[in-house]
């Protein structure tokens, strides 16, 4: 089992950067995957970035603005969000599969205001 704690969540105005850090109880060289997704109101979640196997995929949406990293030796990943918009703003959930079984934070919340 593996339990995520979000962090760094809040409001920011448009243009302006927000740091989202997700510590995990496990070690993430042992997770198949790690990422984030978001969802906003009346939305889907859908992807936002993610590391699998060392290799990160990004949505269209926040190419160019978004990084995901990791700290192995913190069990940390972190999403760097810059140039942040309106349209960003949502829950946005850490992820991690184990074996093919998914795990979720409890979410954060990300308000980007116009």
């Amino acid at each position: 089992q593996v339990q995520l704690v979000e962090s760094g969540g809040g409001l920011v105005q448009a243009g302006g950067s927000l740091r989202l850090s997700c510590a995990a109880s496990r070690s993430i060289p042992s997770m198949n995957t790690m990422g984030w997704y978001r969802q906003a109101p009346g939305n889907q979640r859908e992807l936002v970035a993610a590391i699998t196997r060392g290799v990160t995929n990004y949505a269209d949406s926040v190419k160019g603005r978004f990084t995901i990293s990791r700290d192995n030796a913190k069990n940390t990943v972190y999403l760097q969000m810059n140039s942040l918009k309106p349209e960003d703003t949502a829950v946005y959930y850490c992820h991690s599969d184990l074996r093919g079984i998914s795990y979720w934070g409890q979410g954060t919340q990300v308000t980007v205001s116009s």
